[in-house]
């Protein structure tokens, strides 16, 4: 029933098998790949035809992870995968990174990659498995696919060096991707290491894939099919396109003489509008619209490189005016505004206690994460009318990345217990707000009073290369970007490299120019860093008014039961009462949360009094539970002690019900413990 055509390789010690002709027969590709005793399916499905009105190439990359895969049944009420987490979300952008830039141009038909994890085994990593499978499935399905490309994962420590695919954290995690002549995409979040360090790390992954390529490539030999012609764009519409540039290069030159983005772009506007209106009778709008585009990048990659002036007029390596300030918002426990240029992030960070930790849910097992990073990016930003909604596919992306470049300096649980959630406001735009976001929370968690030991700051390189020709620019707005050829993110503290995401236009990049890159960001992450330092050098030492307090102590294990209550009742009547947080964990080390000082001092005590023994000269909050002729017996927690009527007052008491009522709290000292471990109060000596 079935032509199975299968490869193997023994790559990083263990088994790489792909496999095709068995499952998912009628998709155009699909590759079943084996990484250990991880499995993935990977299927790629692509329209034939190009769609009406096509102005731009409609690839979609899925991933998807089956519970099943790793013998877990999904956490929650619905008892079934939904939506997409956001590590599903973050590994469809690792495997849509590398693969976009490797269509043709004029190909806008659309294709669909989906990847889908059948089983795992907690060592060999799901997402490089599934990039390897989508290239695989590409390269073998007759889409016009300039693959294939392959990735891995590289570790680092001092004494091993780096690490092929390692399945224990290290001071280094990075993925890496490209193809056979070089790299496209590198993501990675490492602890302060060097740039050299950084570079050889990127290059030892290139060379540890090369056996993955030439495995694809004999697969695509035995199973593929003929590949789909495409006329490249160009030349489909050399005759319009022509007379397209005729009509608008003058004005995309003066445009590109403005600074402002907002001007340039209502210039640019107009010169297309114009195009329109005298060419659309010859031409459908999209296909003008395409064209134009064309030639405007052609232009501005003509000039910069012929000029090595760029449109806004500064030098490759000059960064774009910086102000910092901090705590400008009254309320929140730390905020910062952070603007560069036209580039413009509002920061804020609020400190909680454990309980607010995200709980996450995935095949590799439930987590709980303690910082969290969310960035957003509302349309007013960059002028523009839109749709306010759940955070996309960027938002995610973007936010995990800040994370990464700040996660190594975040203090740990004993020397900060809070829960530390960062969000970021992407206020104004253009170009590098991932960035700005870097170095907006770092200064807003300095101002929250987060310890960091030092500042991190980001910067995003770019590339425009013709042949051999190119140049490297320094802080890239949004016109750099969306018309050259790289994208290359660099974040830091000044001693090393945090975190690394590189995406790559063209079909890959040499080491010397991402060697050239990696120096030009650390002179200009060195004078960010310098600007932020002006401002805040050091974490405040107190936190904001506004901001909860933590006092901890630790409990007889035994005594937790007694400090939740059956069905959490005492715990909820504790936290009601005093308005205050209290966090337990397992080894009886107990947190408690409270903005209001004699809050804390009120719920410290009530928890001492049910969970510690008292000792004489302890003092407790407890309640009047008795009265009696010669004095009152008062509830301290799970204990009760007398009062005697001659420790009530300074003055003398005639009668214990003149001072006292039932239910009433008072304050008590222990003054003794006999024999019989009765205890003895007094409320005079408090």
């Amino acid at each position: 029933m079935f032509s199975v055509i299968s490869e193997t390789i023994n790559w990083g010690g263990k088994n790489l098998t792909l496999e095709t002709g068995k499952l998912s027969r009628q998709a155009d590709g699909a590759v079943v790949v084996k990484y250990g005793e991880t499995t993935v399916l990977c299927t790629c499905v692509f329209s034939k035809k190009t769609a009406e009105n096509a102005s731009f190439f409609p690839l979609t990359i899925n991933y998807q992870e089956k519970f099943y895969s790793a013998g877990k049944i999904p956490g929650g009420f619905v008892k079934r995968e939904g939506k997409p987490s956001d590590r599903e979300v973050l590994i469809a952008r690792l495997i849509d990174r590398p693969i976009r830039p490797l269509f043709p141009d004029g190909f806008l038909n659309e294709v669909q990659v989906v990847c889908t994890t059948l089983s795992y085994d907690s060592e060999c990593s799901t997402e490089i498995a599934a990039l390897i499978g989508a290239s695989a499935a590409l390269s073998i399905s007759g889409v016009p696919f300039l693959g294939p490309v392959a990735a891995c994962r590289v570790g680092y420590d001092e004494n091993n060096g780096f690490l092929l695919n390692p399945t224990k954290k290290s001071d280094l995690e990075l993925t890496v991707a490209g193809t056979d002549e070089g790299i496209l995409m590198v993501e990675s979040e490492a602890n302060e290491l060097s740039e050299s360090i950084m570079l050889d790390a990127v290059m030892f992954g290139f060379e540890s894939f090369q056996p993955v390529l030439e495995m694809i490539k004999k697969l695509k030999k035995l199973a593929g099919k003929e590949v789909l012609e495409v006329i490249p764009f160009e030349k489909k519409y050399s005759e319009i396109s022509k007379k397209v540039e005729e009509l608008s290069i003058e004005k995309i030159q003066e445009a590109l003489s403005i600074k402002e983005k907002l001007k340039r772009r209502d210039m640019l506007e107009k010169a297309k509008e114009e195009v329109f209106e005298k060419l659309s009778e010859e031409q459908d709008k999209v296909i003008l619209d395409t064209l134009f585009e064309s030639i405007l990048a052609k232009t501005m990659r003509n000039n910069l490189l012929s000029t090595k002036k760029r449109i806004d007029g500064r030098k490759l390596d000059e960064i774009r005016p910086i102000t910092c300030e901090i705590d400008i918002l009254p309320k929140v426990h730390g905020s910062a505004l952070f603007t560069r240029g036209e580039t413009q992030a509002l920061v804020v960070t609020t400190l909680g206690a454990s309980s607010d930790e995200q709980i996450l849910d995935s095949i590799e097992g439930e987590s709980r994460e303690s910082f969290m990073l969310h960035y957003n990016f509302p349309p007013y930003s960059v002028g523009e009318i839109g749709r306010l909604g759940a955070p996309g596919r960027r938002e995610i992306g973007h936010g995990k990345l800040a994370w990464r470049a700040l996660h190594a300096l975040i203090p740990n649980k004993d020397a900060f217990p809070y829960t530390i959630r960062v969000v970021s406001d992407i206020t104004e735009s253009n170009g590098s707000s991932s960035m700005a976001t870097v170095c907006g929370s770092s200064l807003s968690m300095m101002s929250a009073g987060v310890p960091m030991r030092e500042h991190v700051a980001g910067i995003a390189m770019g590339l425009i290369k013709e042949g051999k020709d190119y140049v490297v620019l320094s802080d890239i707005m949004g016109d750099e970007d969306h018309l050259g050829d790289m994208d290359f993110k660099v974040a830091g503290t000044k001693d090393g490299v945090t975190a690394l995401q590189m995406d790559i236009k063209i079909t890959s990049i040499n080491r010397e120019i991402i060697e050239n890159a990696l120096k030009q960001a650390k002179e200009g992450r060195l004078h960010i860093l310098n600007i932020m330092n002006s401002v805040i050098s050091n974490a405040k030492s107190d936190l904001n008014a506004n901001a909860p307090r933590v006092e901890t102590l630790v409990i007889d294990k035994d005594k937790i039961r007694d400090l939740i209550g059956p069905g959490g009742k005492v715990i909820k009547e504790i936290c009601e009462k005093t308005q205050s947080k209290i966090d337990i964990d397992d080894d009886g080390v107990v947190s408690i949360f409270s903005s209001d000082r004699e809050k804390m001092e009120e719920t410290l005590s009530i928890v001492k009094s049910i969970c510690c023994p008292p000792d004489i000269g302890s003092v407790f909050n407890g309640k009047v539970i008795k009265i009696t002729d010669f004095g009152a017996f008062v509830s301290i927690g799970n204990k009760e002690g007398l009062v005697h009527i001659s420790n009530i007052a300074d003055h003398k008491v005639k009668s214990v019900a003149d001072v006292l009522k039932l239910g009433q709290e008072v304050k008590v000292k222990v003054i003794d413990i006999d024999e019989k471990n009765r205890i003895k109060l007094s409320m005079k000596d408090v």
